[in-house]
């Protein structure tokens, strides 16, 4: 076993009597990190935040110890290219390192996992929003931006007849089950 995962089960189970509780623990540092990194992404982004969405693991509602926190980060005017993204990004990691060192400590070693989009870049699609029509958490959203987007594509997958085979943790999806080769068709 992991040194980290034996140092949070003993935090955990200090604070808690049974596994139940140290996953009530788990819960709540993530509650509060996501508290955290709202604030710390309005922050930084101010007014130019559009929407703040956290889908993978930590979405579903799932997540570990040393979860990574898959993040969706709309905003506008971002600067072009990624790596100029990531730089504007780590004035939020910057102001979240001492939660991250507390947490560190306590064995819970989350990380961030951003992908960056401007709203008509998110207008676009990404086969990425397909995972987060059932499983996301949405934390910030500039009059339902994302939600009325995730709306919209849920109606026209319905129309495509579209669904997710579920196999075991893993799953994909049919996008139109009656699909031709050769065939073309929008999301």
């Amino acid at each position: 076993m992991k040194a980290d995962r034996y140092r949070w089960y003993s935090y955990g189970r200090e604070a808690a009597s049974d596994e139940r509780g140290v996953l009530t623990l788990l819960h709540e540092k993530v509650d509060q990190t996501l508290f955290r990194l709202k604030e710390a992404c309005l922050a930084v982004y101010g007014s130019r935040l559009v929407s703040l969405v956290v889908f993978g693991s930590v979405g579903r509602g799932t997540p570990r110890f040393d979860s990574d926190i898959d993040l969706l980060l709309v905003a506008d005017d971002l600067p072009r290219g990624r790596l100029k993204r990531v730089h504007e990004f780590a004035r939020v990691e910057e102001k979240l390192c001492p939660w991250f060192e507390e947490l560190s400590a306590l064995g819970l070693d989350f990380s961030l996992s951003p992908v960056f989009k401007t709203p008509a870049e998110v207008e676009a699609g990404s086969l990425l929003f397909l995972d987060m029509i059932d499983d996301r958490r949405i934390l910030y959203d500039r009059k339902d931006f994302f939600a009325s987007y995730l709306e919209r594509l849920a109606r026209r997958l319905r129309e495509l007849g579209a669904y997710k085979v579920q196999e075991g943790s893993r799953w994909h999806w049919v996008l139109k089950p009656d699909y031709r080769p050769g065939e073309v068709f929008e999301i």
